[in-house]
């Protein structure tokens, strides 16, 4: 289990000393002191990151973009999927085995690179939505009526539960706010205003932190949008001046605490875009300019926006170029055992991305930042694994 996080790297100073014959003369006249040479900045994940990234094809770029789900506890199809070059699995209810030690094991035998493992994710947000059978800690439909200490205190019980299982990633704190008990969140959120929402989400980043890499979601914010994304693209009627004051608030808050992650939704806010802010260039800018998220952009699942029967949304490889292009770092498959069925595959979805590549439709820039993040991610994660068990 990870329970340190190095944030602040050394820098170290290389000094040039210079040396003079020894002698009982006078002392000589003043001279110019010699320069020191300027101290550098050593950062070994990033330098790492440099040289993996040099020995990729665009191809393997391309895979490293996809989280992918087999279900299942057999292993192998989740290893599969790992050989093939993907950066990431998820795992829901259907490849829960019955003890925890079974899980480990299972974590454990789909990682194929120590130096970057395959990020393991999971929807572990506790109430309406939980994976482990085991998870015994209260969900949002208690937390958001208990002080915020509550929600740390539930969330570092989750994380410990997760990483002592092999998870590094939880897509489980839910950023999202609402006053409508009908909403299709409202079972999920962690408070009905935004102020006490976001008091909460920024707690269980808090909890999270240097065990399990922490999600927020669904920016930019889903209780404004009434309807179901599973089956449809639900839109908000708020201005940009009224998302900053409502839903924007605890996204704000859990950046600020520290979340790695940030999942967008297939939500749209037509007055600032009409497109879903999944596929959005402009959502994207406002996450990274206005709230200054730098971690990684992963989409909710993209099989959703294939399951409300928009006929613009139909081709997986379309929806894959337009998301990474819009700024996601990661696109997310909950996939079926044979992923045919909804006609996607790795093979596919790398051939859409490299091809858009090759047009000039994805730029390798955006391609190559895009991978950066992941790997940083997934390096980092090794790293902390690596200093957390010499002691560190």
């Amino acid at each position: 289990m990870r329970t340190t996080r190095t944030t602040i790297l050394p820098l170290l100073a290389v000094a040039v000393l210079a040396g003079t014959a020894a002698c009982v003369a006078p002392a000589p006249a003043a001279r110019t002191p010699e320069t020191a040479a300027p101290s550098r900045s050593v950062d070994p994940v990033g330098d790492w990151v440099d040289e993996r990234m040099s020995q990729l094809t665009t191809e393997q770029k391309a895979a490293a973009l996809l989280m992918l789900h087999a279900p299942g506890v057999d292993p192998a199809p989740l290893r599969a999927y790992v050989d093939k070059g993907v950066s990431g699995l998820i795992l829901m209810g259907d490849n829960m085995p019955a003890t925890p030690p079974e899980l480990a094991a299972l974590t454990a035998s789909v990682q194929a690179d120590p130096e970057a493992p395959a990020l393991i994710g999971i929807d572990e947000e506790g109430g309406e939505v939980q994976r482990l059978p085991w998870d015994g800690q209260p969900g949002a439909d208690v937390l958001r009526n208990e002080p915020p200490a509550a929600s740390e205190d539930a969330f570092a019980a989750r994380a410990t539960a997760l990483a002592d299982a092999g998870v590094s990633v939880n897509f489980g704190i839910v950023a999202d706010v609402t006053p409508d008990p009908e909403s299709f969140i409202a079972g999920r959120i962690l408070g009905t205003d935004p102020r006490a929402a976001a008091d909460r989400v920024a707690a269980a980043v808090t909890g999270e932190r240097h065990v399990v890499e922490s999600t927020l979601k669904h920016f930019p914010g889903h209780g404004a949008a009434p309807g179901d994304s599973h089956t449809s693209i639900p839109t908000a009627p708020l201005t940009m001046d009224e998302w900053r004051a409502g839903p924007a608030v605890p996204f704000e808050a859990g950046i600020d605490a520290g979340a790695e992650l940030v999942m967008t939704g297939h939500l749209a806010y037509p007055a600032i875009d009409q497109a879903p802010a999944s596929l959005s260039p402009e959502w994207h800018r406002i996450l990274r300019d206005e709230l200054g998220f730098d971690g990684v952009v992963v989409s909710d699942d993209m099989l959703m926006l294939q399951r409300n029967d928009l006929p613009e949304y139909a081709d997986p490889g379309e929806n894959a170029v337009r998301a990474v292009a819009a700024g996601c770092d990661l696109l997310l498959y909950v996939l079926p055992a044979d992923p045919a069925e909804v006609g996607v595959s790795v093979d596919g979805l790398v051939g859409s991305l490299t091809g858009a590549v090759e047009s000039g439709r994805l730029s390798e820039e955006r391609l190559d930042d895009a991978v950066e993040r992941v790997l940083t991610l997934r390096r980092t994660i090794a790293v902390e694994e690596a200093d957390s068990g010499s002691g560190e």
